[in-house]
């Protein structure tokens, strides 16, 4: 088992004489930002002039810089645009002001796993990354609590890259929930697995061909939002407080059954050669590269499938139900 470090295992003061920049301000950048404020760190935020977010980070009281100041005025700055920005924003703006013994950090290691952003030897480069979104991130650490995190050293130039990693996660809340020890390897390809083959991708996928095989066969849609999406939110939060077998026991034995003799026949062997193929495609940077050029390209496929899943009936009839329950009315993702 993994060791897990918490509050008393990672001395903040290593960063309370050091200007930290964080480039971005979106779900995780406001809330890295905000929650090392208000741990008594030093934090600017780096933004172009133009973006939607320089208003609500001044009014945060951040002195708001272009990502090429703020990287000078660092020493520790943290990369929290998202992945296909990150190249371009390293690049033009953050590679011309390091100096010896900097620190460069990200959230997720897709850039320097897969090469894209080649950092110089003189740098420490770490990886601070929160299980959770950005605004868990912030509202558990104004409770008091925090998201675990995986931290990571990728370059250790100073020797104290590692002590720095945990005193940044400490900052952010991290380590009042417990962060666990990786590399950028193994976080990068775990992570893009688990986005792909289980949490979105087969997720989605699999909800989606339950509505469609009860609407094909004759049922309400309504029916079978409820039983295939809607109900998805309880077996969830017991798999999460519970694990596998406590959702089992809290569950019928109708239920139980049927999990345990059908689940297997539907998510067969099948299934895991195919998410083996994924894994490959993750592991020698195929996907990566995928992405990369279609971002580069404008998304033109992105935007198509987006579109196409959008206009699903499964979405109508989601968005028609939501709307008559009273707690999930005015639940507009910001």
């Amino acid at each position: 088992m993994v060791a897990t470090y918490y509050d008393k295992d990672a001395d903040i003061n290593i960063l309370k004489d050091k200007t930290i920049a964080v480039i971005g301000y979106g779900s995780q950048g406001h809330a890295h930002a905000l929650n090392m404020k208000d741990s008594g760190l030093h934090v600017v935020i780096g933004l172009r002039s133009n973006s939607k977010f320089v208003t609500p980070a001044k009014e945060a009281g951040f002195e708001v810089l272009s990502p090429a100041d703020a990287s000078k005025k660092a020493d520790l700055i943290m990369v929290l645009v998202p992945d296909e920005f990150a190249a371009d924003v390293y690049k033009n703006d953050i590679e011309k002001n390091l100096q010896p013994g900097n620190v460069l950090a990200f959230a997720h290691g897709f850039n320097i796993h897969f090469g894209f952003i080649k950092p110089p030897k003189d740098i420490d480069v770490i990886m601070v990354a929160p299980k959770g979104p950005g605004h868990m991130v912030r509202q558990l650490y104004t409770e008091g609590a925090g998201v675990p995190d995986l931290f990571a050293v990728y370059q250790d130039a100073t020797g104290k890259a590692r002590d720095i990693a945990m005193a940044y996660a400490k900052a952010i809340g991290g380590t009042r929930a417990g962060i666990f020890e990786t590399t950028y390897k193994e976080e990068t390809e775990t992570d893009l697995f688990g986005e792909q083959a289980v949490l979105c991708g087969g997720l989605s996928a699999l909800l989606t061909a339950g509505f469609e095989t009860l609407v094909e066969a004759g049922y309400q849609p309504t029916m079978a939002y409820f039983e295939c999406v809607h109900e998805l939110k309880l077996i969830v939060d017991l798999i999460y407080k519970h694990g596998l077998a406590g959702m089992r026991y809290s569950i019928s034995n109708t239920a139980e059954y049927g999990d345990l003799t059908v689940g297997p026949k539907v998510i067969d062997a099948g299934v895991k050669t195919r998410m083996k193929d994924v894994l490959k495609r993750i592991q020698n940077g195929e996907f990566a590269h995928e992405f990369v050029d279609e971002c580069k390209a404008g998304k033109p496929n992105m935007e198509k499938l987006r579109a196409n899943a959008k206009a699903h009936q499964v979405e109508n009839i989601g968005e028609e139900l939501r709307s008559k329950i009273p707690f999930l009315k005015g639940g507009k993702l910001l």
